[in-house]
């Protein structure tokens, strides 16, 4: 058993407060919000990154032709309250990191924070009429909404069937949740993953014949400078070394993307939606300067913090630069999820099918 098993009656209690807070849903004595506008929820049951805000950013990239898109966050970690629209301006503390990142890529695309998702939307209909989208990042176990779709991801390095309630394990919401799932991904997949893989995770989840489940692995781009008026010191040749620098909630798959193509030689964590201080500009000029001849790599969602300082001196920031990502499914299954997806849209969820 692990070495968090003492921790199993607090989980067992955790879990048995979620699913009385689950059946006041199903009986109705508290509402979900219903809209008359597609709303898709992207989210999962476990805390730690699963891969959400790529995901988002997938969604808002393939549906944008057809649809006014929305994103609405809770904005993590932010020291605001109530209702915020994102500006490109804005400092993250005012936002949440990933909105920012999710903002900066898509500058024509409302992105809001409210930590109540049902008056979020309220306030992005009521300011934007032209919204006929919303895209909930990380609204799974806010049932006040009840989407048309819910997106629901799981990190194949963590999966959701091994796992245990808070704070044992990493699920926060009950497995027998997962029934609430239109669509299963399954993220952070071994780019060689085999189809005999496929299968058994498919066994495990013991999904039902309404749930579509697809597989996708991290596909990264090229580590792109942070501050390139800094002195850019021009890209970065394969086998270079670097040190990986990380505030997110599941660092292995990031690392492990740069072993593939760099030589590794320090790892700099921090816990997630990190908001970087002066004591952490020490370390990483103690990085720097343990190995002259590196450069650091930061995840997006980092360098969205980072890129906004101006505490970081000159001869850190040339030696700054993120690892931009994308979400890919495997064997081109991305075109048969947003065939379907859309397919969905543009049915009102009360004339598809009931849940268990």
């Amino acid at each position: 058993m692990s070495n968090r098993a003492w921790l199993a009656p607090v989980a067992f209690l955790y879990g048995l407060a979620v699913a009385v807070r689950h059946k006041m849903f199903d009986w109705r004595i508290l509402r979900s919000r219903e809209y008359d506008i597609p709303v898709v929820c992207v989210g999962n049951i476990t805390v730690g990154g699963t891969g959400k805000t790529p995901v988002v950013e997938m969604l808002v990239r393939r549906l944008g032709d057809e649809y006014t898109i929305a994103v609405l966050s809770r904005g993590y970690k932010r020291k605001t309250k109530g209702y915020v629209e994102v500006e490109r301006g804005m400092s993250f503390l005012k936002t949440g990191d990933e909105p920012k990142q999710i903002k900066q890529k898509f500058p024509g695309v409302v992105v809001a924070v409210c930590e109540k998702r049902a008056e979020g939307i309220d306030e992005i209909r009521r300011r934007h009429p032209e919204v006929d989208l919303i895209i909930l990042d990380d609204g799974f176990q806010h049932r006040y909404v009840k989407p048309w779709v819910n997106i629901v991801l799981m990190d194949y390095m963590r999966p959701v069937y091994q796992d245990h309630m808070l704070p044992w394990g990493a699920l926060r919401d009950r497995l027998s949740q997962m029934h609430r799932a239109d669509y299963v991904l399954v993220t952070k997949c071994p780019p060689d993953m085999s189809a005999l893989d496929r299968r058994l995770v498919r066994k495990w989840l013991k999904l039902y014949p309404y749930q579509g489940l697809y597989f996708c692995h991290t596909q990264a781009g090229h580590p792109v400078p942070m501050f390139p008026s800094a002195g850019y010191r021009g890209s970065l040749h394969l086998g270079a070394d670097v040190i990986a620098m990380s505030g997110i909630g599941n660092p292995e798959a990031f690392e492990k993307g740069l072993d593939a193509h760099y030589r590794v030689v320090d790892r700099l964590r921090y816990p997630d939606h990190h908001p970087y201080r002066s004591r952490d500009l020490a370390d990483m000029e103690r990085a720097l300067a343990a190995s002259p001849e590196s450069v650091i790599v930061a995840t997006e969602k980092d360098a969205v913090k980072l890129m906004g300082s101006r505490k970081i001196p000159p001869a850190i920031a040339a030696r700054l630069y993120y690892l931009p990502i994308r979400m890919t499914f495997y064997e081109d299954t991305e075109i048969d999820f947003i065939k379907n997806l859309k397919n969905d849209l543009r049915t009102n969820p009360k004339d598809r099918y009931a849940h268990p």
